[in-house]
């Protein structure tokens, strides 16, 4: 089958975006004259709109003008009158089931919520989410997708070179123009406090990215824990920088609360400060990423950046980062994966999944990378094995 015009949907979170990127590029080896159309939420549209697989970023306003029933409503007609060939719903919730089955094209496939499968041509479950028992999930997401579509299209090939997003050119400056600001700043804090460790040189430290919030309480890290990792680094001739949006300011703060080297020159803080895009782009010029399961995880992982991560309510089979080189520690937890945003057990058992990640394994996890690649930032890494099945699997350390 032969199409025209394709359009993919997929509205909801930062991940969930960045996970779609290896069937973006799945259907753009496989259907190479065709227009291929993404559709997504306005405020994520900086992480897709430059991605080489599409032909144009179509954006849906679903927390402003386009929240209300009626508005949704007039969005899919406008869509209509695009005469899709063919569309494919690769996030399973109501307004993606919506648009999928009434904008009127003439194939319709994907996933889809009860009462809004009958419209499709076919559907499928998605079995890294919700058709799938999370003791039965065992498939990353990003495997999901491309065996759905592999199964619902024929498709001879799966062109799987891991999560991808180019940075707009604008983001790109205001990175670049940030970096260098910091670096100028920590030049001349230093050389007005010259500190006798034996760590200051004329050469800027390496920079270990800090993402330590999550949308869930369940998915953070102990904060303690993070400030003993930011302490041991700086104390060890490193810098970090603190990132995550308006939301993680507090959590970042309550962090900052418990460091010993908070007054440090080589203590950075870009926590809601920066765009989706601009975040890329600095995650690019640093070494290695401390994180939380969390968007900006994902958002590391596409700019090639080493990954250390602890995983806690999230089920590490289907949203590991998508990295070979990506360590993840767990605990083995009866609860785990519990899926629930808060903790409800109480004592020494409450966040155990969390609290029972020692602060020496994780720094064992991020010194050996760092040794590994020499403190190089990540955008002068090769991608490793980009091209080869099966090799962005992270390392998963049970402990």
């Amino acid at each position: 089958m032969t199409y025209q015009s394709i359009l993919v949907i997929n509205t909801m979170h930062i991940g969930d975006l960045l996970l779609i990127t290896p069937a973006l590029r799945t259907l753009r080896t496989n259907f190479p004259d065709a227009k291929i159309s993404l559709l997504t939420d306005l405020a994520l549209a900086d992480l897709v709109r430059e991605n080489p697989c599409i032909d144009e970023c179509l954006t849906i306003d679903k927390h402003g003008r386009e929240k209300s029933l009626g508005a949704l409503v007039r969005f899919i007609r406008r869509l209509r009158s695009r005469h899709f060939d063919l569309v494919i719903n690769l996030h399973r919730n109501e307004r993606c089931s919506a648009i999928t089955a009434f904008c009127g094209a003439r194939e319709r496939i994907g996933y889809a919520q009860p009462g809004f499968g009958m419209f499709y041509t076919k559907t499928y479950p998605n079995l890294a989410m919700d058709d799938t028992p999370k003791e039965l999930a065992t498939k990353h997401q990003v495997t999901v997708h491309l065996e759905m579509l592999q199964q619902a299209l024929g498709l001879k090939t799966i062109d799987d070179r891991g999560l991808e997003m180019t940075i707009p050119a604008a983001a790109e400056q205001e990175a670049a123009r940030l970096w260098q600001q910091m670096v100028e700043e920590t030049a001349h804090a230093v050389a007005k406090n010259p500190r006798a460790d034996g760590h200051e040189t004329s050469a800027p430290r390496p920079v270990i990215a800090f993402n330590i919030g999550a949308s869930w309480a369940t998915k953070r890290w102990i904060d303690t824990y993070f400030a003993a990792c930011a302490d041991q680094l700086i104390e060890g001739g490193y810098a970090v920088a603190f990132f995550g949006g308006p939301t993680d300011v507090p959590i970042v703060e309550k962090c900052l609360a418990q460091m010993k080297e908070k007054q440090s020159p080589h203590c950075h803080i870009f926590t809601g400060k920066v765009s989706l895009a601009v975040l890329a782009g600095l995650f690019a010029r640093c070494a290695l990423m401390l994180t939380t399961d969390s968007g900006p995880m994902h958002i590391g992982v596409s700019q090639n950046v080493p990954v250390v991560t602890m995983f806690g309510a999230s089920p590490v089979p289907t949203f590991y980062p998508y990295d070979a080189r990506a360590i993840l520690y767990k605990t083995p937890e009866p609860c785990h994966p519990c899926g629930i945003h808060d903790c409800p057990k109480q004592g020494a058992d409450h966040m155990a999944c969390m609290k029972n990640i020692p602060v020496q394994k994780v720094m064992e996890g991020v010194h050996e990378l760092l040794e590994k690649y020499k403190g190089q930032a990540a955008r002068e890494l090769p991608r490793e094995n980009a091209d080869v099945k099966g090799s962005h699997r992270c390392r998963i350390v049970e402990l």
